[in-house]
């Protein structure tokens, strides 16, 4: 249980959230429910409206409609289309490269016409309605689809406007970007945000260049009382992996469960996640509900932290993952995560490994050493509880934000 704090915080924020609904396929949003949280329990009033999907209600917030529902169903379903009309191999990743598809551009165009017109006069009801809102936070929502709407939103109401990008490296135009996300850059205008806020220390630069004013650092982390370890009858999985997608962590699935389950007998290799690719001797686990991760992790003697090669490449670039998997008190082993050194400490509240070689001798290891394996995972938990919580996270956004108000 964290300590309880004084509620010395007061501030009422009009947050626009990528989505509210765990159903829809946002890897973030069960991050935006704990940091909407922590920012509750901080005595901060937050308006949650929805970008994508239903408003959903909680004890946390207070949820307005999404303006835009139908349209943002209709331009998803375009997006997906102009995705998987795309060319695949060597001349895909030429084009990437290049910047948005004609597709993306079709959508980012009708998107500014048609829906951030809506989007205006949502945000200005709102406004108009609750006379005391200090500031509007955009989490993770395609920029680019609402050039304009924050300038005049700002100048209108003379409130400040952030913008905070929870998948810095990745988003950045200088990389290729999920096939399956918004180009959210391409045709933005960052200087129309009072600040930027992203999940990546070494990302703060990159979005200066790229025309941000102000740039500071929030990194992702774990509710404790969310990621609670639950007892349970016996640890049968020797080694899990928990994430979806080979996606610039190729290597390093094959280095940490594909060539080790081929190698160590005996030891019961599992995952759960989708386009994995070729795991070998590893089990496939179904997927039961998110609530569910927390079951799979307190079974699993050793629980991996494979990163992908954006987030692991520019330093402290932050990512649920740790977090969550130390809140459970987890014993993580990892890929090499340039940074990862600002959350826990190698060697005492996890470990990283650089090869399959080195990967199969430390999960031998930890196999045959309970005593080892349970004093890394507790001891990750005790860093989350003292540094990492959502908590933490939402006393630090919203000093942020008090800078500019």
């Amino acid at each position: 249980m964290v300590q309880d704090e004084k509620l010395s915080v007061s501030m009422k924020l009009l947050v626009v959230v990528s989505s509210l609904d765990l159903r829809q396929p946002f890897s973030a949003t069960p991050a935006w429910w704990q940091l909407l949280k922590g920012l509750y329990e901080l005595g901060v009033e937050v308006i949650a409206t929805p970008y994508q999907g239903a408003p959903i209600e909680s004890l946390w917030w207070r949820s307005e409609p999404n303006p835009a529902r139908l349209q943002g169903d209709l331009f998803k379903s375009l997006r997906d289309a102009s995705r998987a009309l795309r060319p695949t191999g060597p001349a895909a990743a030429g084009s990437e490269s290049r910047g948005e598809s004609l597709g993306d551009r079709a959508v980012r165009t009708l998107a500014n016409k048609l829906i951030a017109p809506l989007w205006q006069r949502h945000l200005e009801r709102i406004l108009r309605r609750e006379a005391d809102v200090d500031a509007i936070l955009f989490l993770t929502v395609p920029l680019n689809h609402l050039r304009g709407l924050p300038r005049h939103i700002s100048s209108k109401f003379d409130m400040p406007i952030f913008y905070y990008d929870g998948d810095v490296p990745a988003s950045l135009p200088n990389m290729r970007g999920f096939a399956s996300g918004f180009r959210i850059y391409q045709g933005a205008d960052l200087a129309e945000y009072t600040a930027f806020i992203s999940n990546s220390s070494g990302g703060g630069a990159l979005l200066t260049e790229l025309g941000a004013e102000n740039a500071h650092t929030l990194w992702y982390g774990a509710d404790p009382e969310v990621f609670s370890p639950v007892p349970v009858p016996a640890q049968y999985i020797d080694v899990l992996f928990y994430g979806h997608g080979r996606e610039y962590r190729s290597e390093w699935i094959d280095r940490l469960i594909t060539a080790p389950s081929k190698s160590i007998a005996g030891a019961q290799f599992a995952a759960r996640g989708t386009n994995l690719g070729d795991l070998c001797a590893a089990r496939r686990l179904p997927y039961l509900s998110f609530s569910k991760l927390r079951e799979y992790v307190c079974r699993s003697k050793i629980n991996l932290c494979i990163t992908r090669g954006a987030h692991a490449s520019v330093y402290a670039s932050s990512s649920s993952r740790p977090f969550e998997l130390g809140a459970l008190g987890a014993c993580i082993v990892a890929n090499p995560y340039l940074g990862i050194e600002e959350w826990f400490e190698p060697e005492k509240e996890l470990i990283i490994v650089h090869s399959a070689e080195e990967a199969i001798e430390r999960y031998r290891y930890l196999l045959e050493n309970d005593r080892e394996r349970i004093a890394i995972g507790s001891a990750a938990r005790q860093r989350v509880l003292k540094q990492h919580t959502f908590r933490h996270r939402a006393q630090e956004l919203t000093e942020i934000i008090k800078k500019y108000i």
